[in-house]
């Protein structure tokens, strides 16, 4: 994607676009109207915890959700300190979001310093050697801006973030995938586009700053990156585009799924632990695809759901190879 020669990146908002844009800023509406995340500091914890812990794994840290919980609470985790100093420094971050101008490059660069604190040199500092993004099995499928244009084009992206007329809901799915294209920093450009991402929506409407989204995107991984590899190799990023407002209308069909049910929070749990230990009774273990077929939820809702159980000792998990195994 060539953003050297052209300061507006090259994209284009279609039908779907347009209609998804619509039905999130429906959803925004009724949800802000009717959420309690504004007014219950346990339940925007818990979904700032949940966004760390998704957007860590996705970046291979090996800490689970519990751990997770545990070293934001100051509890001592015994894990690998550069896990254990990735989920300090993000929480670091995320907690001081609302300070953030999101289209300062000098704020990008201190949020930088922070989310690296004590993990790479050039923590703060836009890269100073060339780089190359590979994927799980080592291949190069795309190499980063020159070093000595990193800076000019940041700026470019950020000026024209700020200044376009476009819908919000798109010019940040396009800061994203440019970002992540110019790749500017040594390491975790992934960690900081998605927070960048959030930043800016949360400008538009405080909600997205409580909203989960990384965690539609870890349930996802491998359709984000494709979604960045393909827009990288059309030169312009509306497959991105469409990839993150479907990630973001489900994070958002999710809260109002949650504020719209007549079902007390108690007794919904009660209906899904009958339905969960019903399985188990019929079934040696239960995994994350049961879940959403039962109950007919999420990936990211099956996590949580199992979470919760997990932590109250109605059940116990076991890995096996690339997923969780859960039984009584």
């Amino acid at each position: 994607m060539n953003t050297l020669t052209n300061k507006k990146p090259p994209f284009e908002i279609n039908e779907k676009i347009m209609t998804d844009v619509i039905e999130i800023a429906e959803l925004v509406g009724r949800v802000s109207v009717s959420s309690k995340i504004s007014s219950n500091p346990t339940l925007r914890r818990t979904n700032r915890i949940h966004t760390i812990y998704s957007s860590l794994a996705i970046e291979q840290n090996i800490l689970d959700i519990d751990q997770v919980t545990a070293v934001i609470a100051g509890k001592r985790v015994i894990a690998p300190q550069k896990d254990i100093a990735e989920v300090q420094n993000a929480y670091e971050i995320y907690e001081c979001m609302d300070s953030l101008d999101p289209y300062s490059s000098e704020d990008l660069l201190k949020a930088h310093g922070v989310m690296m604190k004590g993990l790479i040199n050039e923590a703060g500092e836009f890269r100073s050697r060339p780089i190359g993004v590979v994927d799980g099995s080592g291949n190069v499928i795309h190499f980063g801006t020159l070093p000595q244009y990193v800076p000019g084009l940041i700026q470019e992206l950020l000026d024209w973030t700020k200044t376009d007329n476009i819908h919000m809901l798109i010019k940040s799915c396009v800061f994203h995938c440019e970002f992540e294209l110019i790749h500017p920093f040594a390491d975790g450009n992934g960690r900081m586009g998605r927070l960048w991402h959030t930043l800016l929506l949360s400008k538009w409407n405080p909600l997205f700053a409580w909203l989960p989204i990384e965690s539609i995107i870890h349930d996802n991984q491998s359709e984000y990156y494709n979604a960045i590899n393909v827009s990288n190799n059309n030169g312009e990023s509306t497959v991105f585009i469409e990839f993150m407002l479907s990630v973001i209308k489900q994070a958002l069909s999710e809260a109002d799924e949650v504020n719209t049910s007549r079902i007390s929070p108690e007794n919904k749990s009660y209906r899904r632990w009958k339905l969960i230990s019903d399985f188990l009774k019929e079934h040696e273990f239960i995994t994350n695809r049961d879940v959403q077929e039962i109950l007919g939820v999420s990936s990211s809702t099956a996590t949580r759901i199992l979470s919760g159980f997990t932590k109250e000792g109605k059940i116990k998990r076991r890995r096996v190879k690339s997923y969780w195994r859960y039984t009584l």
